[in-house]
């Protein structure tokens, strides 16, 4: 009788000490993820959903369905300016907003969510999260992307993009099947821009345009879909994939075998970013005890910056994880955005664009054209017409369109909400290239508004995003125009373009970190193929 009772006595302490923990875990639950962040939180007072302020999970989801950037965007036309997106996490939309969090001197910095653009273990340009860093960086650099250098005869931009413009022309008539592709024909002609601008042709420079295949094969780090799912593990998942990526022996097999691998090894951008530390490897050989005879390349001035003493010291890899950044960023932007430029001017509905377009090139004079017969750098960047085509094409198919986070290591007030120290706080160009109180029909391509046909053009200017502002400011934008204008007003002094039957209703598809994006309003998508008519037109000249 006694043993059974201390039986009992000992079963209903164990169920009591069951039923304390299932309680204990459940209140756990409870005040964690709904009592702390939707009720305990100083941003309670943000509008949003209640399942995006519970739980950061809900936003990894459409992250991992690659559909976040439209989702937040869904969120803003429902709540507003101002959204909460996490249970340390808001967006907003609003130029007061933009100036707060990008302005010159907010003091905002750049989050962890960069750490994956590192490169070789080092920080760089893009990475670095503080603004000191960031500073003293980019004043290493900043004169040779500046408009005077790229413009400048005597510099390396000019000559390498008209080479490169030309070499891109002949490859329409020499290999014409494969260039109406202009997907993949656009990288090579980036590809070989930037890699020549930062390496020169000794050194990295690439021959992709004029028909180098192991070059060519360098763009396939870009097109495989699986480095979506890369970005979204190293972004949520961060120390588990640290820890995927860094097993060696039967532990290694053992995780290929079960396919927990988000991409296969090696992993994303590989080609590119072996090329880039090849590049720089033959380099420092190349200087060591024997100074590069120029100082046209970036490579070149970063080096003799490193043997100055002056500044921050960058030792070798600092150099190679700046440059292969710099790489990286060079190549899908400036391709996208031209392919985007095309397939816009191709569609039947804008035929009147590109004719607009047409007889804005062909009026450049002779004398405004280089050896090849093409139009200069300079002459071309004084095109207002091609300057509205693009900058509509940067509008509506940004090619960086994704929220850029922020975060601030003490409180401050944004557009009246109270930001606790360590939220993130973002902004995406996106949403506000799609407000339709500043562009009226946001979801049409009319170049028409940036020459102040169609609305107020010192407020589109405004909320022009494209290339973000403030200190951190794309510090590539004139390379980039540069290569886009010369280019554009190249193809259409020679050609007139038009879709392919089998690409109309079809919007080409970009990948942007874990996205994609395209032309929302059409029905179907293609990713990574782009197929475009170039029809040969008379020379008026020789009518």
């Amino acid at each position: 009788m006694t043993g059974s009772m201390v039986n009992r006595g000992a079963t209903l302490l164990s169920n009591n000490i069951v039923n304390i923990t299932a309680a204990g875990f459940l209140a756990f639950i409870l005040y964690y993820f709904l009592y702390k962040p939707l009720y305990a939180s100083s941003l309670v007072k943000v509008p949003g959903s209640k399942l995006f302020a519970a739980s950061k999970w809900r936003l990894a989801l459409a992250d991992y369905q690659g559909v976040r950037t439209q989702t937040i965007h869904s969120l803003h036309k429902q709540y507003g300016t101002a959204v909460r997106i996490g249970p340390k996490e808001v967006s907003f939309s609003s130029l007061s907003a933009l100036k707060a969090i990008y302005g010159a001197g907010s003091g905002f910095e750049r989050t962890t969510f960069y750490r994956m653009f590192d490169a070789y273990g080092r920080q760089n340009l893009f990475t670095f999260a503080g603004t000191k860093q960031h500073a003293e960086r980019k004043k290493l650099l900043a004169h040779a992307y500046s408009k005077s250098a790229i413009l400048s005869p005597n510099a390396l931009a000019k000559p390498l993009i008209e080479k490169n413009v030309n070499s891109y022309l002949e490859l329409l008539e020499r290999e014409k099947d494969v260039a109406e592709e202009i997907f993949q024909s656009l990288h090579w002609f980036s590809l070989d821009s930037i890699t020549g601008f930062l390496y020169g042709e000794r050194y990295g420079g690439t021959q992709a345009v004029t028909g180098n295949k192991t070059h060519r094969q360098l763009i396939g780090d870009i097109i495989d879909p699986s480095r979506r799912k890369l970005s979204w593990y190293a972004v949520h998942l961060t120390n588990y994939t640290k820890w995927l990526y860094t097993r060696t022996g039967i532990v290694e097999s053992l995780v290929t075998r079960l396919g927990l691998l988000p991409m296969e090894k090696p992993a994303t951008y590989s080609g590119i970013r072996k090329h880039a530390l090849q590049s720089w490897t033959d380099f420092e050989a190349s200087v060591t005890g024997n100074p590069p005879p120029q100082d046209l390349a970036i490579i070149e001035k970063l080096w003799k910056h490193s043997k100055s003493g002056k500044g921050p010291r960058l030792d070798g890899l600092d150099m190679a994880s700046e440059l292969a950044d710099h790489f990286l960023a060079g190549v899908d932007t400036t391709s996208d955005t031209v392919m985007f430029t095309i397939w816009a001017l191709s569609r039947e509905e804008n035929r009147m664009y590109q004719q607009k377009l047409i007889d804005e090139v062909d009026r450049i004079p002779s004398t405004d054209c280089n050896e090849d017969g093409n139009p200069t750098v300079e002459a071309v960047d004084k095109l207002p017409y091609l300057d509205a085509v693009i900058k509509e094409t940067l509008r509506l198919y940004a090619p960086l369109p994704a929220s850029e986070p922020r975060s601030l290591p003490f409180d401050t007030t944004i557009d009246g909400y109270l930001i606790p120290a360590g939220t993130v706080v973002s902004m995406s160009p996106y949403t506000l290239h799609r407000n339709p109180d500043v562009f009226p029909e946001p979801l049409k391509f009319k170049p028409e508004r940036w020459l102040g046909q169609c609305g107020d053009l010192t407020e589109m200017k405004k909320w022009f995003w494209a290339f973000s502002s403030g200190g951190r400011m794309c510090i590539g934008l004139h390379l980039a125009m540069a290569e886009m204008t010369t280019l554009l007003a190249a193809v259409y002094r020679r050609y007139s373009t038009s879709e392919y039957k089998r690409q109309r209703g079809t919007s080409p598809v970009i990948t942007s970190r874990f996205e994609v994006f395209y032309d929302e309003t059409l029905p179907r998508a293609e990713e990574h193929e782009c197929l475009i008519n170039f029809e040969k037109r008379i020379d008026k000249k020789m009518e």
